[in-house]
């Protein structure tokens, strides 16, 4: 056999190994699961991704019903969240809480959102930046009352989002 068979059977071999690490990292990684509801990480890290998975129904619940503007159906929640049209559900976007402060009953989590574009075969890029969504503890329970971004403008305001 040539030397230069030996180099291209090297550089396919290569190829074929990056490949097949690739899919597995791709397939292998765990999906994302629900954390406990008594946090207010856990209360925004379970919201953010029952908006990702469609979930609106378990979404609406981690809302303060006592805020301006709170929709008052599940019905009308779901419309105003699809009016928004946050591209979740396909995958191009991450959501990661980064941190929290808590002072009493408030609390201020940080989230970081990582955003993923392709632009061709081999060309990607991501843009990452950071929003706070802000809790209060009502009832023993944390509901969130404000957030930067994943919120409908309306909400926390007097009047209605029609």
């Amino acid at each position: 056999m040539k030397s230069t068979d030996k180099i291209l059977i090297g550089i396919v071999a290569g190829i074929v190994l990056l490949v097949g690490a690739t899919l597995a990292i791709v397939f292998l990684r765990p999906k994302p699961t629900y954390q406990p509801e008594d946090t207010p990480q856990g209360i925004a890290h379970n919201y953010l991704l029952a908006l990702q998975q469609d979930d609106l129904e378990r979404a609406y619940t981690y809302l303060s019903p006592s805020l301006a503007g709170y929709p008052v159906s599940l019905d009308e929640f779901s419309r105003e969240i699809r009016d928004y049209h946050w591209s979740l559900q396909n995958g191009s976007v991450t959501l990661e809480v980064e941190s929290t402060r808590v002072p009493g009953d408030h609390a201020t989590v940080t989230i970081r959102e990582t955003t993923f574009y392709t632009r061709g075969i081999l060309e990607s890029d991501q843009d990452t930046h950071y929003f706070d969504m802000q809790l209060r503890r009502e009832n023993g329970v944390w509901k969130i009352y404000d957030s930067a971004e994943y919120w409908a403008w309306c909400w926390g305001k007097v009047g209605d989002c029609k």
